[in-house]
């Protein structure tokens, strides 16, 4: 399927639609908080942000997150990913590491994925 850039809403179908080749229950994306999008079905977060910044997106904006579609409530969502290791903007490990970043990520996510 490829990389796609998310950046109207789609169903957690199509979202988990997105997840094969390489994984059956998760999906990984990265999200663009500045601009409110996300790309999705990529095999790495990497493969994703390169994505997105090909599209013109900022790499400091970018973090990666794990969605499980058949997950509800705080399980559905993961926020670990290599490309979160960024000691330069205060982010030490995998995970994201600030918690009002991680509501402006659930923000967007939210607003993309219906459902």
């Amino acid at each position: 399927m490829g990389t796609i850039l998310v950046d109207k809403p789609i169903s957690r179908q199509e979202l988990k639609a997105a997840a094969r080749p390489y994984y059956e229950a998760v999906v990984k994306a990265v999200v663009d908080i500045e601009r409110g999008i996300m790309a999705i079905g990529g095999e790495l977060h990497a493969d994703e942000e390169a994505a997105l910044m090909e599209d013109g997106s900022a790499q400091e904006h970018l973090w990666g997150i794990n969605l499980y579609p058949a997950e509800k409530g705080e399980a559905w969502m993961e926020f670990d990913a290599m490309i979160n290791v960024r000691p330069s903007q205060g982010n030490r490990s995998r995970s994201v590491e600030d918690s009002a970043l991680r509501e402006r990520i659930r923000g967007i996510v939210g607003a993309l994925v219906e459902g």
